[in-house]
């Protein structure tokens, strides 16, 4: 898959459509045997890596129902085993307490939501926002501590992952628009995302970032900032504004249309995927796409996802 992301995103002719399946726990928890032997219809598509998957055993802590705490003191909660924790305890409650607040010693990684989402996890989402509409000297404080952070994290991954491609991941818009608006993620992000993106690429590597939202505004921002592939979704950015801002110009890898699945038939699937591939496919490349199989979709249409990614992976035009 690797190999074949590459030629996409440098636009060298990948014979195919670059396509990947990502599965919840909670899918597993619903559906276990049955969604396992589905996805074992479907190996060359989806691989090996769920063969042996026990939720139980392998889930990571973020997706396990309670609480915990991570190296910033912020507290994620989850209600629903197998889904995503959201974070209810933020450390810094204050302004002042921006000034008080230390980095973790320890080294924890560039998870998903390592920059801007980082701040409202620390602030809290109302807080930080009227810290980007008030602009205090709090906020250029605390964006400093969380990209000094990042950086000393993105040394350390360059030095022990020697991948070709790099991945973040940090949700930078809403359904939408950007949540502080272009004009501002220029002013106080842009620069912080430029200067990490820069360290992977003198080091020769290739920048994928995911992102959901309408980030419309500030895809090309993105590219001048290092990305060589933004993982972006379908309903927020709308396939007339990607296929108009990205098509043979900024590489993407589409998630396909995640809030239609629970509800259409298994023909409104095919349809789904057939039309998205025929806007965005070149033979060049610069197109892949992804699934993302919740417990919300019933097996008929996983099943029916399954089958036409798997088949319009290979079109031709």
């Amino acid at each position: 898959m690797s190999e074949l992301l590459i030629k996409a995103i440098k636009y060298q002719y990948p014979g195919q459509i670059p396509a990947s399946v990502g599965v919840l726990p909670a899918t597993f928890i619903k559906y276990g045997d049955k969604i396992k032997k589905l996805l074992a219809k479907y190996e060359d598509l989806v691989g090996s890596r769920y063969d042996n998957y026990d939720p139980e055993r392998d889930m990571p802590e973020w997706y396990r129902k309670g609480q915990y705490m991570d190296g910033w003191g912020c507290v994620w909660s989850n209600a629903s085993e197998g889904f995503w924790s959201i974070v209810t305890g933020h450390p810094v409650k204050t302004r002042e307490d921006v000034h008080t607040m230390k980095i973790p010693e320890t080294d924890e990684g560039l998870p998903h939501g390592f920059m801007y989402l980082r701040l409202l996890d620390l602030r809290g989402f109302e807080e930080a926002m009227i810290d980007f509409f008030e602009e205090p000297p709090e906020l250029q404080i605390l964006i400093d501590k969380v990209f000094n952070y990042n950086i000393r994290q993105t040394k350390l991954m360059l030095e022990n992952n020697k991948d070709k491609i790099v991945y973040f991941g940090d949700d930078l818009g809403m359904q939408n628009g950007l949540t502080i608006g272009a004009e501002k993620w220029r002013k106080y992000l842009k620069p912080c995302f430029a200067k990490i993106f820069k360290l992977c690429k003198d080091d020769g590597r290739l920048v994928y970032l995911h992102t959901d939202g309408n980030i419309c505004e500030i895809m090309t921002d993105l590219v001048e900032c290092g990305v060589d592939m933004i993982n972006i979704e379908y309903r927020s950015m709308g396939l007339d504004n990607i296929e108009k801002i990205c098509k043979g110009k900024i590489p993407v890898d589409l998630y396909l249309e995640q809030q239609l699945f629970p509800f259409g038939t298994p023909g409104d699937m095919r349809k789904h995927v057939y039309e998205t591939v025929k806007r965005l496919y070149l033979p060049e490349g610069g197109f892949a796409m992804k699934l993302e199989i919740s417990p919300e979709i019933p097996l008929e249409n996983i099943e029916a996802l399954l089958d036409a990614v798997n088949e319009y992976r290979f079109y031709k035009g």
